[in-house]
């Protein structure tokens, strides 16, 4: 899902949740931020499309040094993350700080922002309600061997990717997308995961542990 997809998701969700009743319920903020995992973690040092936000409250924007995928204009602002920088940043952060990376319409609710500002700051504490749900990473180290990838070859528009159990499959090359996970549930070194997605089976994608493992692996060979 694309992420102008993610955020009208995770808008709808909160405003619902802010309509429930009263504002600042950290309970309802936890039902509504599960819509919102797919760009942030509550781990710490999980970052995924957008910073953890493990330990958010009181942090300055665009400090934190495990994410390196901060706009210039977020760097800049001097915004100290509390009650009153989240309101405004949840309310409309293209306003808030123009130029930023945030692919988010903002919420208008009131309730609703408070709501989900109640449940970032008892996070931020260590206390998230159970409802909220940080997404799990697949673990490629322990795929089958049927996506454990052994060699790559390229012959004219098509990869052809054999996988442990010694069989190939070929793939149109735009198909195909080469990515990296470097994390602790990423591929080990050396030994590349495919990845299904979705359609008919005709596209995939392949995880190296390590950007050069990409060049090194792939073999003309007509």
């Amino acid at each position: 899902m694309r992420r102008p997809a993610i955020a009208a998701l995770c808008a709808t969700a909160l405003l619902a949740a802010g309509e429930a009743g009263a504002a600042g319920d950290a309970k309802r903020g936890a039902l509504a931020f599960r819509s919102c995992v797919a760009c942030h973690s509550l781990e710490p040092g999980q970052n995924l499309t957008g910073p953890t936000l493990s330990g958010l409250w009181g942090r300055k924007a665009g400090a934190l040094e495990s994410f390196p995928r901060y706009s210039g204009p977020l760097q800049r602002s001097g915004i100290v993350w509390n009650e009153k920088t989240l309101d405004a940043w949840l309310r409309d952060p293209a306003a808030t700080v123009p130029g930023n990376y945030m692919s988010f319409p903002g919420i208008a609710d009131a309730t609703a922002r408070a709501d989900l500002i109640a449940f970032l700051e008892s996070a931020s504490r260590g206390e998230a309600p159970a409802a909220a749900r940080t997404q799990r990473l697949p673990n490629l180290r322990s795929a089958p061997q049927s996506a454990r990838v052994t060699a790559i070859r390229y012959c004219r528009n098509t990869y052809f990717v054999t996988n442990a159990a010694d069989q190939t499959v070929p793939f149109w090359e735009f198909n195909l997308r080469f990515k990296t996970d470097a994390g602790g549930t990423g591929p080990a070194p050396g030994e590349p995961v495919l990845v299904g997605q979705g359609m008919q089976g005709d596209r995939a994608q392949i995880v190296f542990s390590r950007p050069e493992e990409i060049s090194r692996f792939i073999r003309e060979q007509c």
